[in-house]
């Protein structure tokens, strides 16, 4: 018997020097963060007020990061990112983004006083060095993914949210510390108010700035990642950024020369943040319809049932199959079928690109991976549940209404707080 080698995963090395690129610049990071803004509170000749500012920032910012958290979550319904990228993500904005952009800010400060005075440093900081320095550092976790976990990046609506993760991690670090400054000027030089207002401008009326900015920075990479152009895919990129650091810089600016001009902007800046909302929504749209473009084959090759193409594009999906059929292993079998899906779909584009792409090795696996995920379904709800017949020439389309009516009832119905 002649043993054939197992093949070697392409992206096996990218991903290992990746996740060590990863930890290195989380630890050096972390340092800079607890060097440039932690340790000198605790060393300060008010430690004890220092503290309990930032106890109190921490206390209202936390809180309001996990209230922020939700509505990605809930927006990407289709093929939701795994949960440990997601994580990886929040945490790079929140530490080492931090804590590059705090060395990087500090020092463009400290040399713009020495040149010009302080307001010649605050404007330096505030409007060039901060928006450049902090899209950069939390766009790099957006092309770690893109590049390093390619896998778990399939086009724009990952881009952004992996974008939004990494800022909101960003945010809530940094509003720990304006909150801490707000707080610690109150106990200190009794100026009343200035942590409310603070708490208000940056929790309640303006909390998706940094997500909107660096929203762009995600929408280039998932541009790139979803043309064939090459020149595009350098491009995108590099707009994404551009544009994320000049509205960066368009809200510091205002902010650092008039409080009024940020009360002007608001309105626009609402009508803002709700357009680009709604592009998000089309976006996660699209990639549903993708999804039931690619899948309606396998319906055809047996491969799927008619009813499980409209579970697994449906956006209420997981919560059904949460609670009524299979609970985990049915989440993970829309996951897979999604995967398969845009695996498709990654394979159609490269083809059409005549280009390689790993997407393609997946495709027969993801197949393999939903039968067995049917059988876990079925020994999870105690009961056999239908299995996928292929369409023959003369029957009705499985998906067209005409044969949803011809067909039997597929799924009897079950009370979803019984065994599953």
């Amino acid at each position: 018997m002649v043993s054939v080698p197992l093949r070697r995963d392409p992206e096996s090395t990218r991903r290992t020097v990746g996740i060590v690129l990863y930890v290195l610049g989380m630890l050096v990071g972390g340092f800079l963060l607890v060097a440039m803004l932690f340790f000198p509170a605790l060393l300060s000749q008010h430690a004890d007020v220092e503290l309990t500012a930032l106890f109190l920032g921490a206390l209202f910012a936390l809180p309001m990061l996990v209230v922020y958290l939700w509505v990605p979550w809930i927006v990407d319904r289709y093929d939701p990112e795994p949960t440990w990228a997601l994580a990886m993500t929040l945490a790079w904005g929140g530490i080492a983004a931090c804590g590059f952009s705090a060395l990087v800010n500090t020092s463009v400060h400290v040399f713009g006083n020495a040149v010009g005075g302080a307001a010649f440093g605050d404007v330096m900081s505030a409007c060039i060095s901060a928006p450049l320095i902090e899209e950069l550092t939390k766009g790099m976790a957006v092309f770690f993914m893109f590049y390093f976990m390619r896998r778990q990046f399939d086009g724009v609506v990952d881009g952004v949210i992996y974008a939004t993760f990494a800022a909101l991690g960003f945010a809530a670090v940094e509003n720990i510390l304006y909150y801490g400054n707000a707080a610690k000027a109150e106990m200190l030089q009794n100026k009343e108010g200035l942590f409310l207002g603070t708490f208000l401008v940056r929790g309640i009326l303006a909390p998706w700035g940094h997500p909107l900015y660096t929203s762009m920075t995600g929408l280039g990479f998932g541009i790139a990642r979803e043309t064939n152009k090459t020149w595009l895919k350098w491009l995108a990129p590099l707009g994404g950024f551009m544009f994320a650091a000049f509205l960066h810089s368009v809200w510091n600016t205002a902010a650092t020369l008039s409080g009024d001009l940020v009360a002007l902007m608001l309105p626009l800046w609402f009508l803002f943040v709700l357009a680009f909302f709604g592009l998000v929504i089309y976006m996660v749209v699209r990639k549903g319809r993708i999804i039931r473009d690619h899948l309606k084959d396998e319906v055809l090759m047996g491969n799927l049932t008619p009813w499980e193409l409209g579970l697994v594009t449906s956006p209420i999906g997981r919560w059904r199959a949460t609670f009524s059929w299979g609970g985990g292993a049915g989440r993970r079998f829309i996951d897979a079928a999604a995967r398969l899906a845009l695996s498709k779909w990654h394979t159609g584009r490269a083809s059409q690109g005549r280009k390689l792409t790993v997407s393609a090795d997946m495709i027969f696996p993801l197949r393999q991976e939903l039968a067995k995920l049917r059988a876990e379904v079925s020994r999870s709800m105690g009961r056999p549940v239908q299995q996928p017949q292929p369409w023959s020439p003369g029957q009705p389309v499985p998906w067209q209404p005409q044969a949803q009516q011809q067909q039997p009832q597929q799924y009897p119905p079950h009370n979803p707080w019984g065994r599953r």
